[in-house]
């Protein structure tokens, strides 16, 4: 990206727009009316705030509040580099909902800076996923993914401190969620599907299914439907045919998820399968 270049991406998701910039620019003191949140990938720059002038470097998570008056100077004259999403505010509330059972207070990022890894982690997938133009008829697969990503950044933009993973036993609800994928993995289903049948919100069901399982439920889907398709294929199911029994959006998106988890492409399999 050259000096001075800041693009708009397309995304592909209604409500939310995608900023990558690298530019020297001076931004005058201004608010938005969404969320933002962002990452500054190289160079540095100060900003003023509603709570201060602070200086955000490389790696370092941006915040805005809607209605926060902010500008941004980049340190040294140079240009710094930047990724942004900016939120309509009801996409955000909605995620703090699942979080506090439906009853989330005011919501607001309590500062314009943040070095947390977590937060980092879950704002680079869910920025990847939005500017994605390879999601196939936006399968119900991608919408619980981004679903997911998005509780999980608004849950990581809460947190305080990492506390280490709990050991438990598994809770009736999160079994009861995990035996509906076990039993047909190729089921179109959202985590709204999943909570019902758990009986516990959206955002406990993340978190208890992952300490169970070791995988988010998209996570465990996707796995399931790997295995499930290599099932097919062993026995001389044609690709397409197992791609569409397995759930997958079409035979690539199998592949993909295939050679993700295997290291080898189910073309390779069902040829190997052919030859015996």
């Amino acid at each position: 990206m050259t000096k001075g270049h800041i693009a708009v991406l397309p995304t592909s998701r209604p409500g939310i727009e995608a900023i990558a910039a690298c530019s020297a620019h001076q931004f005058s003191r201004h608010s938005h009316d969404v969320f933002g949140i962002g990452m500054i990938d190289g160079g540095a720059q100060k900003s003023a705030s509603g709570r201060g002038v602070v200086e955000a470097g490389p790696e370092t998570i941006i915040t805005v509040n809607p209605g926060e008056i902010h500008d941004g100077i980049p340190i040294g004259g140079a240009a710094r580099k930047w990724r942004i999403l900016y939120f309509r505010p009801d996409i955000l509330v909605d995620a703090m909902n699942s979080l506090f059972e439906g009853t989330a207070p005011e919501h607001e990022f309590t500062s314009p800076i943040f070095k947390r890894p977590a937060l980092a982690q879950y704002f680079n997938l869910i920025f990847n996923h939005v500017i994605s133009q390879n999601i196939p008829g936006d399968s119900e697969i991608s919408k619980m993914k981004y679903e997911e990503l998005l509780i999980l950044l608004a849950r990581a933009s809460l947190e305080q401190s990492t506390r280490p993973c709990e050991s438990m036993m598994i809770a009736p609800g999160i079994y009861k969620a995990k035996q509906q994928i076990d039993d047909d993995p190729g089921e179109a289903l959202q985590l709204d599907d999943l909570a019902h049948t758990s009986g516990i919100g959206k955002f406990q069901l993340i978190r208890d299914f992952c300490r169970y399982t070791g995988y988010t439920p998209h996570a465990y889907i996707m796995q399931k439907r790997a295995l499930l398709a290599r099932h097919l294929i062993l026995q001389k199911t044609p690709l397409a045919d197992a791609a569409m029994t397995a759930g997958f959006a079409d035979q690539s998106h199998m592949t993909r998820q295939f050679i993700r988890f295997y290291g080898y492409s189910p073309g390779k399999l069902a040829k190997t399968v052919a030859g015996r």
